[in-house]
């Protein structure tokens, strides 16, 4: 075995290879010119789902969970059959819209809809009774189409005749309710048809389209079947017809992105150029003055320079240089800039997502990949400004950056874009579902007392223990979908290259080869990698080189060119079957420091091994977290547990703990003395176990002592 030492990072970043630091070095000042190089070269795209076999200890166990409870339970939701959770009404709708429909198609020239307000952002009964409106939140068809997603991935590894009989069954009743023309949200074609496309900025109908062609995308994947897929062209089509610059159109787009990505999905499967003309035209829109919202909504006086931040469209995208406004729709747009970048290979879009990425990921994300500091607007707030126990971190912002991250690796193979896809992954998003698999968390704070999210109103976003479901449900189908798909961003390939961005055991089968992939992550860092097939010319193997690895071990076989470049280790040579690649990934304790302009973070410690962010629960360490601190030059130890179904490593810290004596008899100020303090083992669960044995207080950020 060979040992490959790295140097720990810098201010500037990760040096993976001192050969290298020239052609950063070069890199640096070539960006620093505004020049930025695409090829397509180093272009990759992702494996279909259903050539990977996911076999991983780990994330196996998630797909089941998803598959045997996620996936019904969400469906009884979606029909709002699960006592004590706020009511879905999504499957209500749709069935409501079909028979609006029906009687449209029966009457013909004579039918006259009946009309009902659309002034309200939710609706719901009144006294419990209902009518013929619609209900919930106008997005509310998206439950449904992200759970078909979830259904759709779930069937590339366990096929199941009764949940895709349910699935396809479902889509007959979303598609009755499509219009002849195309158009399909079910809070106009029950509400108000005329009203189709008069408030794009608030009312959803794009972001409705978009979720309905990614899972439309994702069936027809997985089943063949195009049901789905062609309703979901046809409203492309119908909006194709409407916006633009053409004659007639409205020169308008999306108010909450996806759209965007949807269309390259679109793109990529059907080769259709109008899809990619419609997405392309969507982001280079986006911002122009006047402002198409202003437009729409009879706006003649100005309301500030920094109006429709919120959506990202306060200038066009080529111009903005901070993340702002609601962080999931943030990502969703870049991701869709990628996608139109690679597409079309425009170096300017890439330049733009580059910037965006480093603003967001080197002053506005937490150190769990979670993004979207303050509930104000579920959005970004100002360089790093990170608070603990106010963090909004929507699990569905997290989810985006894992989409953003994949698509910047597919035109580039980088592993900051990789590592930052891994921590989200791992403690950003599987955070937002209980172990069991029946309760969210659609805002993932870093730090928890449960006395002040029951009573400060600062504070109310923040639960302490998941909910059932959400009114707002975009979190728990999005999260299902996302686990169910989660080799998909395991891998990408080329002509020549398998990228192996995470780790997770399994076989692979590529265009030109079969590998099977034996791994213990997220808990140990020893890999191999077996090809199943002999290549008749040379083929590269690429594995990233994790970030929080300070060194690592290789062992190659004989004949094999190697290299390492951007943070992945390039192997390349004529395949026999059977020759294995093995690397060991070392997963030491880390104790992290934040940058010290993040105020909240001053002076404390967060715990991280391997990809897994750490935290404190009452649980393990009793009330009051807060007095605690770990002892930066004390003995740390990482064992092996087995606890609520789960197996993980917890970390054990030496620590000290500040006495609290009979503090309520204590004046509330007092003159200052040297606290006294006692020796005590702090105790610490992986982030996305956390609240898994009832309600209690939870830290991350751990003061530090010597």
């Amino acid at each position: 075995m060979v040992n490959i030492l790295r140097n720990s990072k810098t201010a500037e970043g990760s040096a993976r290879n001192k050969t290298q630091e020239p052609n950063m070095a070069a890199e640096k000042k070539k960006k620093r010119k505004g020049e930025v190089k695409m090829e397509q070269k180093n272009f990759s795209k992702p494996l279909s789902l259903a050539k990977i076999q996911v076999t991983d200890a780990f994330w196996k166990k998630e797909m089941e969970l998803v598959r045997t409870e996620v996936i019904p339970y969400q469906w009884n939701a979606l029909n709002d059959n699960v006592p004590g959770a706020a009511p879905s009404f999504c499957m209500r709708n749709y069935r409501r819209a079909g028979e609006v429909e029906k009687e449209r198609k029966a009457k013909g020239d004579k039918f006259v809809q009946m009309k009902y307000p659309l002034d309200t952002f939710e609706t719901l009964p009144k006294d419990g009774k209902m009518d013929g409106r619609f209900y919930g939140f106008l997005f509310q068809d998206t439950d449904f189409t992200k759970w078909v997603e979830a259904v759709a991935y779930s069937l590339t590894q366990h096929p199941d005749p009764e949940l895709e009989k349910t699935a396809d069954e479902a889509i007959e009743a979303v598609c009755a309710a499509q219009r002849e023309d195309g158009y399909l949200d079910t809070y106009y074609l029950i509400n108000d048809q005329d009203m189709i496309f008069t408030n794009l900025k608030d009312n959803h109908e794009l972001y409705c389209f978009g979720h309905l062609t990614e899972g439309a995308v994702a069936y027809y994947q997985a089943t063949g079947k195009d049901r789905l897929l062609k309703a979901a062209e046809r409203f492309a089509d119908f909006i194709a017809g409407k916006l633009g610059h053409d004659e007639g159109k409205k020169a308008g787009y999306p108010g909450h992105e996806i759209a965007e990505m949807a269309l390259m999905r679109l793109y990529d499967l059907t080769g259709e150029q109008k899809y990619l003309d419609l997405a392309k035209y969507f982001i280079d829109e986006r911002g122009t003055k006047p402002y198409y919202y202003d437009i729409e909504r009879g706006l003649t006086c100005p309301e500030g320079e920094e109006r429709y931040s919120y959506n990202q469209a306060n200038r066009p995208v080529r111009q903005q240089d901070e993340v702002q406004g609601h962080s999931v729709r943030a990502v969703y747009l870049y991701s869709g800039m990628a996608d139109v970048a690679r597409a079309t290979q425009d170096e300017s879009l890439l330049k733009a997502c580059e910037t965006l990425w480093n603003n967001m990921v080197h002053q506005k994300m937490y150190v769990t990949g979670g993004i979207g500091a303050t509930h104000l607007g579920e959005a970004f707030s100002f360089n790093y400004d990170l608070p603990n126990d106010t963090a909004y971190a929507e699990t569905c912002a997290s989810i985006g950056l894992v989409f953003f991250a994949r698509r910047m690796l597919e035109i580039q193979a980088k592993a900051e874009y990789a590592d930052v896809m891994e921590l989200a992954l791992y403690n950003g998003v599987l955070s937002g579902m209980a172990l069991d698999g029946k309760s969210f968390f659609y805002v993932n704070p870093l730090e928890v007392l449960p006395e002040a999210c029951h009573k400060d109103e600062r504070k109310f976003h923040v639960k302490p223990i998941r909910q059932k479901w959400f009114g707002c449900a975009c979190c728990p189908p999005n999260l299902a979908r996302t686990v169910s798909s989660v080799a998909s961003y395991a891998y990408t390939e080329n002509d020549t290259t398998l990228f192996v961005h995470l780790y997770m055991g399994g076989t692979v089968e590529g265009e030109k080869v079969k590998a099977s992939i034996t791994s213990e992550f997220p808990w140990d860092g020893h890999v191999s990698v077996t090809c199943e097939s002999d290549t008749k010319e040379p083929y590269t193997f690429a594995f990233r080189i994790p970030g929080w690895c300070a060194s690592y071990e290789k062992e190659i076989p004989k004949g094999a060119e190697v290299e390492e470049k951007d943070g992945y280790l390039y192997v390349t040579k004529v395949w026999a079957k059977g020759e294995t690649i093995r690397l060991n990934f070392p997963m030491e304790i880390q104790l992290l420091a934040s940058n010290p302009l993040v105020r909240e973070d001053a002076g404390r410690v967060a715990v991280k091994r391997g990809p897994v962010v750490y935290c404190m629960e009452e649980a393990d360490n009793g009330k009051n977290l807060h007095l605690a601190k770990l002892c930066v030059n004390g003995e740390k130890t990482a064992e092996a547990a087995d606890e609520l179904g789960e197996h993980f490593v917890r970390v054990t810290a030496e620590g000290r703990r500040m006495k609290l004596g009979d503090a309520e008899k204590q004046p509330l100020y007092h003159l200052y003395q040297k606290e006294e303090e006692e020796k005590t083992k702090l105790k610490l669960i992986p982030y996305y176990m956390w609240n898994n044995r009832g309600e209690g207080e939870m830290q991350v950020w751990i003061r530090a002592c010597e």
